[in-house]
């Protein structure tokens, strides 16, 4: 067995040494929110990425010491950034460089060594293209404050899942959060945001056990509610009634999915401070 790479590119129109310094200086703000957007998405309020070699990207917590994602391994204002995760095995190089309209190209390059884990590690060349491309476009008149996300969303669910984000996209204009998978197969993460909300799509497979409002019934459409207090939260829904259909439980963000009286399906997630 040999290393793997994994690659992806995106131009911008700013020039290398202004990419640069927004890449790093500013990734708290390129930085897209989202349910599985952090290592813990339930108590994350920044992503940040210090100086220079020996420097570190930082997930940021409300209270507690913060996750240390990865640490620099080469700095060179406007040519290079580099690191080596400190959750896995993967290192990952950023370049920059200037194209003959006056912008830059962006290429990321995550390697997995012989027999090393890729835990997230590779997870900056899947969202430079889309979240940093986004930003570069619009940093010149965009506020200087991180997006946080509305404490309602909707999941939608469908037989053939990458093939309805497909049609929303095109369809109804939504934009999505990552390049949309090109088959149904592939699965993963179907999120758009509208506006300040989030629209999930996912199959009807993927579904919790039991989550059909009621007998027979397929799942449709789950609406997501945003709380302050988890589990407080949770203890109130079961005193007054509703019916667990999966327990508090955590992938990136803290939740749990209940049934109201009537036989509609919720799913309950932690917020985000200062979400």
């Amino acid at each position: 067995m040999t290393e793997r790479q994994v690659s992806s590119q995106v131009e911008v129109a700013v020039v290398p040494e202004t990419a640069f310094r927004a890449f790093t200086g500013e990734m708290d703000l390129w930085w897209v929110r989202g349910p599985i957007s952090f290592y813990d998405a339930a108590r994350a309020i920044a992503k940040v990425c210090e100086s220079g070699v020996g420097g570190r990207i930082l997930e940021v917590y409300e209270s507690g010491d913060p996750l240390e994602i990865g640490r620099i391994t080469v700095w060179r204002p406007g040519e290079v950034v580099a690191w080596d995760s400190s959750v896995d095995d993967v290192r990952t190089e950023v370049r920059f460089t200037p194209t003959a309209g006056g912008g830059t190209l962006v290429v990321v390059t995550a390697t997995i060594p012989d027999g090393g884990a890729d835990r997230g590690g590779t997870s900056y060349t899947r969202v430079v293209p889309p979240w940093f491309g986004a930003w570069c476009a619009r940093r010149d008149g965009a506020p200087r404050t991180a997006t946080e996300l509305a404490r309602l969303a909707v999941a939608v669910y469908y037989p053939k899942p990458a093939s309805a984000a497909r049609w929303l996209a095109s369809a109804f204009g939504l934009a999505p959060v990552l390049q949309l998978p090109g088959d149904d197969a592939d699965g993963g993460w179907i999120e758009f945001h509208v506006g300040n909300c989030s629209l999930l799509v996912f199959g009807l497979d993927d579904a919790a056990d039991g989550a059909g409002d009621g007998p027979g019934t397929p799942t449709t459409h789950i609406p997501w509610l945003f709380v302050d207090d988890l589990d407080a939260h949770f203890a109130r829904a079961v005193a007054h009634g509703a019916t667990v259909v999966e327990g508090i439980h955590q992938h990136g963000f803290r939740a749990y999915v209940a049934r109201d009286p009537d036989g509609y399906t919720w799913t309950i997630a932690q917020a985000r401070p200062g979400m």
